[in-house]
């Protein structure tokens, strides 16, 4: 389970978590809705320890994981795809995969055999540089490179965005399947509704960096009444 408590963090001077608490269950889908500029984004890289946590805390299992670097937060059990992907254009969809278990365990080469099975186009394409692959394929090559490390939760930062809608729909299903087959705790920031109907247990709503409000996959489909609040310009 991943706990935040009070948090507060932001940029230099200025804070954009303000006192933001959370609970992430184990095995849940969650997802974290909002408009732009909410702290979303703000909240995944204070968890990573990529910004610095100005006051409040953040419990993975019980364990305080704030204040420590942040390939100590990943080997401690969670993965991280960051908006925008982040492969490595200039190396192979093999050597994408490779390096994402070098830098955690040489044990997790293991895994191989199962990201191909969730994702048989890497196997197809594993001597194909990732720069030449679509933006819904480089997502696709982002999230099992994440998954390659054996996290307890992985992270995702708007995934969707730039992607084809069949590409989306695809992509859900299947985090979804891997979700249910193995327990894996997944935290999304997505403003893609469809793709939150598809996968998510459970969805919070940001604002102002705080969290707002709060409900069950069943809620959101038979009331849009959040969605609106939350997400209507």
């Amino acid at each position: 389970m991943l706990e935040i408590s009070n948090l507060n963090a932001g940029y230099g001077e200025v804070t954009v978590l303000r006192n933001f608490s959370c609970r992430i269950e184990t095995g849940q889908v969650t997802a974290l809705m909002g408009r732009n500029g909410m702290g979303k984004t703000t909240l995944m890289k204070s968890i990573m320890g990529l910004i610095p946590v100005k006051s409040g805390t953040i419990h993975l299992n019980g364990i305080q994981i704030n204040g420590k670097e942040t390939y100590k937060i990943s080997r401690a059990g969670i993965g991280y795809v960051p908006q925008g992907r982040e492969v490595f254009e200039q190396f192979t969809v093999a050597e994408n995969l490779r390096l994402a278990a070098l830098g955690s365990s040489l044990s997790n080469l293991d895994r191989l055999p199962q990201i191909h099975d969730w994702f048989p186009i890497l196997k197809e394409r594993h001597d194909q540089k990732a720069g030449t692959f679509s933006g819904g394929q480089q997502q696709v090559l982002a999230i099992a490179r994440a998954l390659m490390t054996g996290p307890e939760i992985l992270l995702l930062d708007e995934p969707t965005e730039g992607i084809q809608p069949n590409i989306v729909h695809e992509i859900s299903l299947q985090l979804a399947r891997i979700a249910r087959e193995t327990g894996l705790t997944i935290l999304v920031v997505e403003q893609n509704v469809d793709m939150v109907r598809t996968m998510a247990d459970h969805i919070l709503f940001m604002e102002n960096g705080q969290l707002a409000d709060q409900c069950s996959a069943e809620e959101l489909r038979s009331d849009e009444t959040l969605i609106h609040r939350y997400l209507s310009i």
